[in-house]
């Protein structure tokens, strides 16, 4: 039994059962892949996978059984070669912070300059992608951390911790009704706002589930004529006259926005958490705790570990 074997049985997993995919991701030839499977079955003493002819499509009962214990014994190996580089090389390695659009742009630019200030034989790789995809690059050991507002506390795999709350904001183009409503003193309300047509994010992405909530619990109907993933991409066509914006407040600048007007949003919607999430018994470098009170100084070392240590599901609030 060896370590390539491992490899070939978890990557198997991920990728669908597809030999071709696996062995471009291994860096390997299909036959070989397939031998270190069937050496590792014969070495085990079962079949871990259901086959037809040369397809595989899936595990047997043993290969739902083994499969954790393989990813356990990948996870520490991984664990080991990070223990060892902490000590050896203690402020050098590779940093890989996976994040949405949102935090990317517009939550981590000061705290990555922070750091890179502090580390700077540290390289950093940042990887944008959906809630969703970003705990899954976590979970498979693709990031080191996972930065995003919704789904991330979904996954008992991974520790989440708050790093700070936020809210939305309405953005308008200069005299629109709303705006001039607003500063003759009129209470921004959802019913008003139900009026016209939305621009917001796409389901799943930065507390589109609070604005649905919102505007289900007055049972009122919301024409979202354009959804999107970030907030460049709303503010733009609201620019364009489309439709109203509904934004993180954090997305909007003043000094760069200056074609839109903010509305304050924050007592139509629920406050929203950014979170950090870690893969759970994963081994953090000494660089990655720094980065997490850089981006959230609330979150110290020993606070960090304490929290890793905790049951699985147990979540953490501000």
């Amino acid at each position: 039994m060896n370590f390539q074997q491992l490899r070939a049985v978890r990557e198997t997993v991920r990728q669908g059962f597809n030999l071709t995919l696996v062995a471009e991701a291994l860096h390997t030839s299909q036959p070989g892949i397939s031998r270190q499977l069937k050496e590792l079955e014969e070495e085990l003493g079962v079949e871990l996978f259901i086959r037809a002819g040369r397809r595989f499509l899936g595990l047997t009962p043993p290969g739902e059984m083994v499969l954790p214990i393989i990813e356990r014994l990948l996870q520490e190996a991984d664990n080991l070669k990070s223990a060892g580089a902490d000590f050896s090389q203690s402020d050098r390695g590779l940093l890989t912070v996976a994040a949405t659009h949102t935090q990317a742009r517009y939550a981590l630019p000061s705290a990555v300059r922070d750091f890179r200030d502090t580390h700077p034989h540290v390289s950093f790789h940042m990887q944008q992608g959906s809630p969703r995809q970003i705990a899954q690059w976590v979970l498979d050991g693709q990031a080191d951390l996972g930065i995003a507002t919704e789904a991330l506390a979904d996954y008992p795999d991974l520790v989440t911790l708050p790093c700070y709350r936020w809210t939305h904001a309405v953005v308008v183009p200069p005299g629109h009704p709303l705006s001039r409503e607003v500063a003759e003193g009129q209470v921004l309300t959802l019913q008003r706002l139900a009026e016209f047509p939305l621009i917001t994010y796409e389901t799943g992405y930065t507390g589109r589930s609070h604005i649905d909530e919102a505007f289900g619990r007055e049972s009122l109907k919301v024409n979202v004529v354009l959804s999107a993933m970030d907030a460049d991409v709303i503010k733009t066509y609201v620019e364009l006259g489309v439709g109203v914006g509904v934004i993180a407040s954090v997305a909007f600048d003043p000094q760069r926005d200056t074609q839109l007007t903010a509305l304050d949003a924050r007592h139509l919607f629920a406050t929203n958490t950014t979170r950090v999430a870690i893969k759970r018994g994963a081994y953090l470098r000494g660089y990655v705790f720094d980065f997490i009170r850089t981006f959230a100084p609330t979150l110290t070392h020993e606070m960090v570990e304490r929290v890793m240590a905790s049951p699985a599901g147990e979540t953490f609030e501000l």
